[in-house]
Order: C-alpha cells, then sequence, then structure tokens
C-alpha cells in the first residue's frame, strides 16, 4: 500500500510518521520552497490528544526531543481588564508526564521537529493542482511543475484552502466568523516582561475589553539560548537530545511574547486585511486608546515583520460522503476558530487514528475503503462538534460584540470572574472545566 500526503503541516507529517513506522510507503508534498519557509513560528498548544499522537507516531527518539523542544509550562492563567487588572487568577496544573500535560511549542519549532528524519518521503516546492482516479482504482496526483505520483490513497492535509478540498468535495464550505485577529511576537526581555502586572509571568493573560476586544498574550520561553545552544539547568538529557537535534539549524525560534488581539470585523478598517507590520501595531494602538499605556508600550516593542492580520473563517459542517480513496484531515476538512484551542490537536488526532485505520489495512484485516470509511465517520463526529463548540467561543455573534448589550454583558462577565476570583469552590471548578474539553474522553 502507498499513501500520498498532499501538505507538511502539524498533521500531514504526523501522519506520515506513523504511517513509516507502520511500515507502509508514504510520500508527502509541500508547496513550500524549503523546510524553513513561511512564517510559524507562533505558539500551538498541545493538548493530550495531541501528545497521545504524537507519542504514537513519532519514533520514541524524536518525541522525547519534541517534549524537550517545549517551551516553559505556564505557571498561571489571568483574566484581566484592559487596565491590566486581574479579574480571575488561575493557578495551572504543573507537568508530571509526557503525554497528559499540557504544552506550547512554537509551530516553527514543532515543524522542524516533524522534518526530522522524513528527508527520503518529503518533497518541497510541489504545488498540487488535481487528482484523477485511475482504472486501476488507484489514484494520480498532479502538480503544477507537471509531475505526478501514483498511490492507493489520497490525503487532503493541505490547510484551510485546501485544493484536495475543493475536488473530493466542492459543496464544502467555509464562513467567516466575523471575527478579524491581529497577531505578533515581542522579544522576552526585562524591558518587555517588566510591562506586565506582578505575578503574572511566567503564564498566560486574557485582557477582556470593551467592545468586544479581547487580547491574548503567551510567554514563551525555550530551553535554549539567542544563539542556539541548550540553557544550563534544563538537564543533562534534554541538553544532549537538542546538541543531536539538526532541526535547531533551521529554526530561528527565541524567547518572545506572542499576543493576539482580536474583535468584531466591523471595529477594524476595512483594508486591515492588505495591511502589515508596523502599520497594524498602529491599527491596533489607534483601536485601543483606552487600554492601559503598558499594552501600548508592549505593542510597540513589536518586531514589525512578525505582525500580520487573520480573518477567521470556520467550516460549515457537511454531511458524511461516500467514501472513496482520496480523504481529508485537519483544516483541509473542519477549519476551526481558536475558541478552544483545539485546531492542531484535533488534525493530530485525525492522523492518529488514520494510522490506525490504514494498520488494519496493512494486517489484511480491513479494505482500504472501509477503513477510510470508519476513520471519516469518527473524524465528522469529533471534528465539526470542535467546529461547533469553537465558534461559540470565538465568534462574531457573542453578545459582547453587540453595541449596547455588549456593555451589559461584559459587566456580567467580569462580575462572574470576580466572584470565582474570591469563592474557592467556584475557583476549583472553574480550573478542571479548563481542561474538560483539552483531551478527555468527552472531549470533542
Amino acid at each position: 500500500m502507498r499513501v500520498i500526503i498532499i501538505g507538511a503541516g502539524t498533521g500531514g507529517m504526523c501522519l506520515a510518521h506513523g504511517l513509516r513506522r507502520a511500515g507502509i510507503d508514504v510520500a508527502v508534498y509541500e508547496r513550500d520552497r524549503t523546510r524553513s519557509s513561511g512564517l510559524h513560528g507562533y505558539r500551538v498548544g498541545i493538548d493530550p490528544h495531541g501528545s497521545r499522537a504524537l507519542k504514537a507516531c513519532l519514533p520514541p527518539d524524536l518525541f522525547r526531543t519534541f517534549v524537550a523542544t517545549c517551551a516553559k509550562a505556564p505557571e498561571r492563567f489571568a483574566f484581566l481588564d484592559e487596565h491590566l487588572r486581574t479579574t480571575l487568577m488561575l493557578t495551572l496544573r504543573r507537568p508530571t508526564d509526557d503525554v497528559n500535560d499540557e504544552k506550547s511549542v512554537s509551530r516553527m519549532t514543532l515543524r522542524q521537529v516533524l522534518f526530522t528524519g522524513m528527508q527520503d518521503v518529503l518533497h518541497f516546492d510541489k504545488t498540487f493542482v488535481r487528482y484523477h482516479t485511475d482504472a486501476d482504482g488507484r489514484v494520480t496526483a498532479h502538480f503544477a511543475d507537471g509531475s505526478t505520483d501514483t498511490a492507493d490513497l489520497l490525503v487532503g492535509a493541505d490547510g484551510v484552502n485546501s485544493p484536495v478540498r475543493h475536488q473530493r468535495l466542492p459543496h464544502a464550505r467555509l464562513q467567516d466568523a466575523g471575527i478579524i485577529a491581529i497577531a505578533a511576537k515581542v522579544p522576552m526581555t526585562a524591558q518587555s516582561t517588566a510591562l506586565m502586572p506582578p505575578g503574572l509571568f511566567p503564564g498566560i493573560g486574557l485582557v477582556l475589553a470593551p467592545r468586544g476586544m479581547a487580547c491574548i498574550l503567551h510567554w514563551m520561553e525555550f530551553p535554549w539560548t539567542a544563539d542556539g545552544r541548550p540553557k544550563d539547568g534544563i538537564g543533562g538529557s534534554d541538553a544532549a537530545l537538542l546538541e543531536q537535534w539538526p532541526g535547531l539549524l533551521f529554526d530561528n525560534t527565541r524567547d518572545y511574547l506572542n499576543w493576539g488581539m482580536w474583535a468584531a470585523t466591523d471595529k477594524f478598517p476595512a483594508d486591515v486585511l492588505q495591511r502589515g507590520g508596523r502599520d497594524l501595531v498602529e491599527v491596533v494602538t489607534r483601536m485601543t486608546p483606552k487600554w492601559d499605556r503598558r499594552l501600548h508600550e508592549l505593542f510597540a516593542l513589536t518586531e514589525p515583520g512578525t505582525c500580520f492580520p487573520i480573518n477567521i473563517r470556520t467550516s460549515v459542517p457537511v454531511p458524511a460522503w461516500p467514501s472513496d480513496n482520496v480523504t481529508l484531515l485537519g483544516d483541509a476538512i473542519h477549519t476551526m476558530t481558536p475558541g478552544q484551542g483545539v485546531g492542531a490537536n484535533t488534525a493530530l488526532r485525525d492522523a492518529h487514528n488514520l494510522v490506525r485505520a490504514l494498520t488494519e489495512v496493512r494486517d489484511g484485516r480491513t479494505p482500504l475503503v472501509d477503513a477510510v470509511h470508519a476513520y471519516e465517520r469518527d473524524m465528522i463526529a469529533y471534528g465539526f462538534a470542535a467546529v461547533e463548540a469553537s465558534k461559540k467561543q470565538t465568534g462574531g455573534g457573542q453578545l459582547v460584540h453587540r453595541p449596547v448589550i455588549g456593555r451589559a454583558a461584559l459587566a456580567a462577565q467580569r462580575t462572574f470572574l470576580r466572584a470565582t476570583n474570591h469563592i474557592p469552590a467556584l475557583k476549583r471548578k472553574f480550573e478542571a472545566d479548563l481542561y474538560e474539553t483539552r483531551g478527555t474522553d468527552r472531549a470533542a
């Protein structure tokens, strides 16, 4: 059996590792020209679903490298107002093992981990154009440079604007979530960390402000220095892994603060999606005139080249379709808003499940199309459930975005958070609920 994967993102590369470990012939085609192309340096949270998938699919040494390259675990999660006053401060669970803990990793770093050891199956600068089914039932992929490849199964792991999805499910569509975000990075220095409230570093802050505006603040501290050497005190085994890991040669990630501000689309200038760099920083500053000066000073420290706008979109769920030897995973089928922070984890879950299904085919226990059908049946259920849950948490239709009632909704929200902060039983429940959708059996 041979499998072609279109797209070398998180889900596609996890799938490739899992298939190769299972002894299944696999090839990955990626439109980026090199392994360090693109803007991949922002935080992604890996929950237990994601860690289980990575541990199952990656070689053991590479999974240990993944764990060693994660950022320092945040200790607190704070809800703040626009004046950086705390409404609720939560203590996050301390790491206990490599699978069941929350992890923070740079997308570029995760990308380099997943590329490690896969040079023989990974083909860069390959833009997928279309596929066709051959007379023998196999599928052939066509690329913009005129080349082709043929396999028993084609997997579209090619992201939000998936050409594979456009051909396989032309009726599947995306819709704007009514939200635009601006994201950027600030180097982690004594100056930038001093701008945050005492006790928040190292942690995560979420500013909830009037007019439905919000801003997330993630501190990302890595186990290597500015010159790429393992830091003192990280442990001998981790230091040895980092020194031997070739991916660090391609990774420009250094300690940083990742901030992201979002609001309903109508709050932004009409041409915001065409802007970039310092201009976007100025847009955020003008949109938040009453926010604390420390936030404005933090925005001013942004590296302009890291600042970009995002039009948040979400998949419109589609009913199950007849299975064949072309399937989809991750954002190619269930793009979701960042409301629950499970997009990458759902893609990893897809990869893990598809590896298990195809292992049944390898062993002669299940025909290929039946295995694809079993994978798609489960993926459609949990994937679109995550789409809907994420949309409820981050969407332009929320009450906080409305002109009048939004003020009342924000006031009620803050009252609840402050009460929770002062009532131990409520606070314990809130802390437990924070993990409820993060990798449990009941999670989408």
